[in-house]
């Protein structure tokens, strides 16, 4: 039975997750687009640089962040930057791709990009218990946080041991690389056929977290990360 829940949720579930989540930002990319123009500017400051380029500007480097909250700012920026790493780290588990040197057992960061994550995952969770930032704060928002640190902490399991223990992981790099190949064949075999031990069950909570988070992230107000740009746009007018 155990088995049989696993598959469900290292594959099918996989599948449903990136149909949900593509088709969550989907439906919202169409609302913005097809919705009623406001009737009224929203620009609400003015600057020297053009519009578009202030407003990867304000998206990137967030000033109004930093001037009204800096550490909020500071720990903003070394989320994105080991996040953006962090994918570049799946992608190369992805079969074909190799951003690592080809053998290496390591992951991009050998485990600190893992840490950075956590950490500001940690920040984000324990800001939001302390006022004004409780104030506004919905059950979704820390449902999300909770959902993306437990996901961050399976992974550095896997990914901290591969890097940081002599021994490394008991399911390594080569062979999260075959799960992943099931899943881009949609072959539909089982990953128990090539994810051996009693880690296999680290694999699997990690598996289903990232899944939670796909499905509910494009129903939370993180949702503003797809359209940051032509809101800042729209903001310099």
């Amino acid at each position: 039975m155990a088995d049989k829940i696993y598959y469900v949720i290292m594959v099918p579930m996989v599948y449903l997750a990136a149909v949900v989540f593509c088709g969550g930002i989907l439906y919202h990319g169409l609302r913005w687009l097809t919705g009623r123009r406001h009737p009224s500017t929203l620009r609400i400051f003015s600057g020297r640089r053009p519009s578009r380029l202030a407003a990867l500007y304000d998206a990137l480097l967030m000033p109004q962040v930093r001037r009204h909250a800096p550490w909020f700012w500071v720990f903003l920026l070394i989320y994105h930057i080991a996040f953006l790493l962090l994918i570049l780290a799946h992608l190369d588990l992805i079969p074909g791709v190799r951003i690592m040197p080809e053998g290496s057992k390591h992951m991009l960061g050998a485990g600190a990009v893992g840490v950075a994550v956590t950490i500001s995952l940690g920040y984000f969770l324990l800001r939001r218990f302390r006022s004004p930032v409780r104030d506004i704060s919905v059950f979704g928002d820390y449902l999300l946080l909770l959902l993306l640190l437990f996901t961050a902490l399976t992974g550095d399991t896997i990914s901290w041991a591969n890097s940081w223990n002599e021994a490394g992981f008991v399911l390594g790099k080569a062979e999260l690389r075959e799960y992943l190949k099931i899943l881009t064949d949609f072959s539909f075999a089982n990953p128990r056929d090539v994810l051996y031990g009693s880690h296999y069950i680290v694999v699997v909570l990690h598996v289903l977290l990232a899944n939670l988070v796909l499905m509910l992230f494009p129903f939370t107000k993180v949702m503003h990360t797809f359209f940051t740009v032509p809101l800042n746009a729209l903001r310099r007018g």
